[in-house]
């Protein structure tokens, strides 16, 4: 088994100020977003448009702001409504403590998705469209976000089997016994996995809304998946049916992707919608 190698969560140090390592990983996040965005220009049906003058670059970089304030506005709402409910309707004020952590996926994701339906109105765009052109790019920002929660030491697994090569002691978690770096699983199959599989469905022209949907089921199954190997909340435990608050917030994730699938499946040609 492996011993967590205690890494400083400051990254470099000038005078008073504090750079760390999750701070930066969330500059990555973004970093690679933008990147993938202006690529994602060259995929159908947004090739077209920017050659039509209707998506250009600087619509990246207006999605890529109102993205960071839909998942920093959405991520800690959900996290104190889906979390900790209790808690924060007797200290409300805490809520805006941003700074002593807690942040949720699923809260993130519904304020990405309201401030994309800003972002579609303000510019006349098709919301599923917007929703396309977003969700490939998504996937190495979630890869970023795990490795910072594996340098910070925290999110770590379950108990392992002391025979498993990769099992690792984390002993921030109180125990000396090898658990699974659930962190890792995380980037390999919510960021890395969903990327490539993202990446290339995406790079053929799909109905509208399709895109989308994928990346619901993606993430809601790889998710719950990793939540086998992840150690529920202390403060909650194992949900109903023996399942973690992050599985049975996936479970809906599945459940709407399944469904917008296959209901745009059945409706016209994306790309013809989208020109019109």
């Amino acid at each position: 088994m492996l011993m967590y190698p205690q890494i400083n969560p400051v990254a470099l140090q000038l005078g008073p100020v504090a750079i760390h390592w999750y701070g930066l990983t969330y500059l990555a996040a973004f970093a690679l977003f933008y990147f993938l965005g202006t690529r994602r220009l060259r995929h159908e049906p947004f090739r077209s448009l920017a050659t039509a003058g209707v998506w250009q670059r600087k619509d990246i970089e207006d999605i890529l702001f109102l993205g960071v304030m839909g998942v920093i506005v959405g991520g800690r709402l959900g996290y104190c409504l889906f979390y900790k409910p209790e808690y924060y309707l007797t200290h409300p004020l805490e809520i805006l403590y941003v700074w002593q952590g807690g942040m949720s996926f699923h809260g993130g994701l519904l304020g990405v998705i309201g401030a994309m339906v800003w972002f579609a109105r303000s510019r006349a765009r098709p919301f599923w469209q917007v929703m396309d052109f977003v969700a490939p790019c998504v996937p190495t920002g979630l890869a970023a976000g795990r490795v910072g929660n594996f340098i910070n030491g925290e999110l770590w697994g379950r108990f392992s089997s002391p025979d498993l090569p990769w099992g690792m002691v984390f002993p921030q978690s109180g125990s000396t016994l090898p658990r699974h770096p659930s962190q890792v699983y995380q980037f390999l199959l919510e960021g890395l996995l969903l990327f490539v599989v993202m990446w290339l469905y995406a790079r053929k022209e799909r109905k509208q809304g399709q895109v989308a949907a994928v990346f619901l089921i993606g993430y809601g199954v790889l998710r719950f998946v990793a939540e086998y190997f992840r150690e529920p909340d202390d403060f909650l435990g194992l949900r109903a049916l023996s399942l973690s608050q992050g599985q049975w917030l996936s479970v809906p994730m599945v459940i709407a992707g399944i469904a917008l699938w296959f209901w745009f499946g059945r409706a016209g040609k994306a790309g013809s919608a989208a020109r019109a």
